[in-house]
This record gives structure tokens, sequence and C-alpha cells, in this order.
């Protein structure tokens, strides 16, 4: 059991840095990252001021999706380590005063688990029932139009029972039946086991796709005018419809109040539950975190599309989510191992590129929520460029040419440009080095004045020092033209935040405003005759007098 002084909101607020274990530190020269690798760079971790770490998933895997198919969900696959070195990382983290939050992907397995092979083993067995199996249609094809995020049908054939199972991704990860009881009890003692090892929380992979519609329902149809593409590409008639039945059912709420219950355990465990519907999405954070009784926190896809934030849209943003569940507390991210990077993704004129870096960090740590960083965001890397021949991402190879998948997010860390693929692994990678990032190599940006790296160190130090802007209320001041300003307030903590959106000089009329600067965040504005001039991608931070 953790130790119950720890304080059980920590996640309030909490800076949260991704790691994808493949791709951050390789420790024995197979040129994949592994556990190992990770402990050895959390000095450098805790060097930047965050408060946890999210791994992406480490367990036992074939890694046809790179370990969201998981084949034992209480071991670790050998490509990554063992246990024990596991329990290693856990120790030294809590030394360096990092908490540990782990990647849990409870919709759907590898078809490589033995709970999967036992249930297509026959229709008579124990765990017959523990995935989605249905009965074809009278002329063979697939009980109804549910599609796959990764492509086609999310049914396949299973010539042994002679049905279908559903899988919402690869074909190889067959969905479990949350409406049986017994699956969802272990998944619970799955959850236990890790907490037991002293993690700290959980990152809920596809939260709101564990429960489908028993009634097996056709989806209807999206009209064209309400599709989005923030969760999937263009190119994929997934978002043709309006998923109704295949996700999002209303007896999940049941599943994550037993899952909150069992967190309750353990004083300091949270829990952050990605929400993946383009329609209904501040529906499901509202019924999710709600009442104290089911996850702490979801995590948003607004920031990861490809609107790049205006003072509008991110007023909307909030605006939409405070009317939709009040309540709730959000966790806002703008990349992650699945979009690519927001310095492509928001394009800048490449003279103002570190403005617009540095500006996007100091948005980001000043809206109300938790924040997730991801790992090399703080070097300002941009998407790699990777050839087809060295994709690895099923999804990608799917839909290339037009849609790339997601490998040039996740090509390895840079840590130092005049090492062997630039310190990452002594051996061959299993993705290319992009020869771009190797400039912005964290020794580059260590030993560079005024470089991205040291400006992540001094916003989150900011933060630190400003209670309102980790646990405060938000209200917004102006969301007109270019220049988004709020106010960040908790008790007598009171802080005014500015910033300017584009790539030109503005002007804020500011002389109704009794603010004096803040120290500790300096971005070149200056305050002359009454008004606040910000630079181009400028910030502002002041303190009400």
């Amino acid at each position: 059991m953790q130790n119950t002084s720890i304080d059980k909101d920590w996640w309030r607020g909490a800076v949260i840095y991704q790691i994808y274990p493949r791709s951050y530190q390789d420790s024995n020269g197979d040129g994949i990252g592994d556990l190992n690798g990770i402990t050895q760079r959390l000095p450098y971790v805790a060097s930047l001021g965050v408060d946890a770490i999210w791994i992406s998933p480490f367990f036992t895997s074939p890694m046809n999706d790179f370990g969201y198919d998981v084949s034992n969900y209480c071991d670790v696959d050998p490509m990554f380590g063992t246990l024990a070195e596991f329990d290693a990382l856990i120790a030294k983290a809590h030394e360096l005063g990092i908490k540990v939050m782990i990647d849990l992907v409870l919709s759907h397995t590898s078809d490589l688990h033995p709970w999967f092979k036992e249930s297509r083993s026959s229709a008579d067995n124990d765990k017959a029932d523990w995935y989605v199996w249905a009965d074809a249609k009278p002329d063979g094809t697939p009980p109804n139009n549910w599609l796959s995020i990764f492509g086609g049908s999310a049914w396949e054939w299973d010539t042994g029972r002679q049905k279908y199972y559903l899988h919402n991704f690869l074909t190889s990860q067959p969905d479990l039946n949350f409406h049986n009881m017994d699956v969802q009890q272990a998944l619970l003692d799955v959850t236990r086991f890790w907490l037991e090892r002293g993690v700290d929380g959980f990152r809920l992979d596809t939260i709101n796709f564990y429960v489908h519609s028993q009634s097996l329902k056709d989806n209807p149809a999206l009209p064209p005018e309400k599709r989005s593409f923030n969760t999937t590409t263009d190119v994929n008639p997934y978002a043709f419809q309006s998923h109704l039945y295949d996700k999002s059912q209303p007896e999940n709420l049941e599943f994550l109040k037993k899952f909150r219950a069992v967190l309750d355990e353990y004083p300091a465990a949270t829990a952050v539950g990605e929400v993946g519907d383009e329609e209904r999405g501040l529906e499901i954070v509202a019924d999710y975190t709600s009442g104290g009784d089911k996850v702490h926190m979801c995590y948003g896809f607004d920031f990861l599309g490809p609107r790049v934030p205006d003072p509008k849209f991110v007023h909307d943003v909030f605006s939409d989510l405070h009317e939709a569940a009040p309540d709730s507390w959000p966790c806002w991210a703008f990349s992650n191992h699945d979009v690519v990077r927001y310095a492509t993704r928001w394009p800048v004129n490449p003279d103002l590129q570190d403005a617009a870096n540095h500006m996007r960090i100091a948005l980001l740590l000043s809206m109300r929520g938790s924040v997730c960083l991801y790992q090399g965001e703080e070097l300002g890397l941009e998407e790699a460029d990777v050839a087809f021949e060295d994709l690895q991402d099923p999804y990608g190879i799917r839909f290339w040419p037009k849609f790339k998948g997601r490998d040039g997010c996740r090509t390895p860390m840079v840590w130092d440009e005049t090492k062997p693929q630039a310190g990452f692994s002594e051996g061959t990678p299993w993705l290319p080095v992009a020869d771009s990032h190797k400039p912005k190599s964290v020794a580059q940006m260590e030993a560079r004045n005024g470089s991205l790296l040291h400006h992540y160190r001094q916003m989150l130090a900011f933060r630190k020092q400003h209670v309102a802007l980790i646990k405060g209320d938000l209200l917004f001041v102006n969301t007109e033209g270019n220049v988004l300003t709020f106010m960040r307030e908790l008790g007598e903590d009171r802080v005014f935040c500015a910033f300017n959106l584009v790539g030109e000089m503005q002007e804020v009329a500011f002389d109704s405003l009794n603010i004096e600067p803040l120290e500790g965040c300096d971005f070149g504005a200056q305050i002359k005759e009454g008004k606040l001039r910000l630079p181009a991608y400028g910030a502002f931070f002041g303190a009400l007098k």
C-alpha cells in the first residue's frame, strides 16, 4: 500500500511527461528502448520539473500494434526488460520525486492472449463469452456495419468457432466482452496487481470503447458536414458513421465505478481516460468524471487536431467543456504518440518557430487542467519524415500515402548528436533517427542559452510558483482578434495571462488593468502608453496589484 501522507489530489494540475518506451533510451544495444533506459534517463526527466511520467505499454505483446496488443497484462515484454527492472524504475522515480503512471489497454487484448486462445477454442469453454462473438448474417456477411479504426470491417471471421469476433482496431486485437462480469473482475485484478507494485496511476487507453451495445444495431450514417477528423484520418471511412452502438455505452459507467473503487484503496492512485469520440466527446467526459466515483480526469483531443489554436477556439473549447461538464478536471496535450507533432501540425514561418514553441508551451501550462508533455516536445522536435520502406505502423502502411501513420512522431529521442544514433542506441534503431532532429539533441539544447529546453524548465518552475496556474479557476478577459487573455485565480493568487497567437506584433488596451509584470518568464512584452505590446508569438504574465 502507498503512503497515506501523499497528497491524494496531486494529479490536479500535475504535469505528466509521456514516455514511449521503444524510442526513449536503449540500454542493451538491440535498437529498442527499454525500462533500464528510462531509469537511466530519469534524472533528466526530474530536471524538467514534471510531476509524473506516463509510460506507454511495455507488457508482453507480439507488437503488432507495438504494445497496445497485450498478451500478458502482468508481465514485462522481454524486449523492455523484467518485472524486477520495472520495480527498480519505480523506486528510482519515487526517489527523484516523480510519480509513475502506466498505460492500461483494457478494451482489447492480443489474439495471442491465453484468454482469447481459450475463448476461440470452443463455444462451451470457461472463457467462450470473454470476447464479443456474433453469428454471421444469413448471407455470411458480418453481423452489422461497424468499422475498425484501422480500416475495414470491425468483424473478423473465425473458422474454428464459425462466428465473427469484434475488433475495433487490428484483426489481431479482439475486443473483450465487458458484459461478462468475470472479464471485469479479471481486469480489476490486473489493476490491483500494478498498484501493489507501486504505480501511482493509469492512463486508460480507449476508455469509451470498453462496452458495446448488445443489440448489435447498425451505426447510422453521419452527414458529411458533421464529420470530424481529430481522432482519425480523412481517408478513413470510420468517420462516416455516427458511432452510437459500437462504443460509449452507458453500462461503462458501472465498470468505471468499480475501477475507481479499486483505485480508492490506494490513497494517491489516479486515472486519466482517453476519450476518442468526435461527436459526443465532452458529453462522455462529463459522464466519466462526474460525481467523484469514476475516473479523475479525461484526456481531451481538442488540441491534438490540425486546427491551430486561436483565441475563439480556445474559448469555445473551455466554454463547451464547462457547459457539458462544469465539475470536470481536464487533461490537455498538444502532442502524443498518435498524432503529428505540433511543431509540424501547426506550421509557422521558420524564423518564428522558436518564438511559437516558447509561446505554445506557456499557453499549455497556463490553461486550467493537468498537462501531458510528449517526449521530445521540450526540444521542439518536428514530425520526422519516415520513408515507406522504414514504416512500422500498420495504420500508416494501410492508408499510405495520404496518411503516413504514427511513426513520424515515434522516432528515437535524440540525446547527443556526436554519438552513434544520437545517443539513443549502439545498435540499429527500430525506426531511423531523424537527421533533422540531431541539431536539437538534449546536449545541444543544454549548451544553448535561451533554448526551448531551458524555457520548458523555466515555465514549469514558474507554474509551480503560482498555485493559481496549477489549480485555479480560469476567467476569460479577451477572446477576439489574435490575442488571448485570461485570469487564473485561486484565493489571493491571481495571474493575468496574455498570448499573441500570430506571427506579428499585437497591441491590447491595458490602461484599465492594475497589473504589474511577474518575474520568471520574460517574453519581451512591453507596457507603453496604456497598451500591452506583445511581439510575434509573445506572451505576458502579470499579477493584480
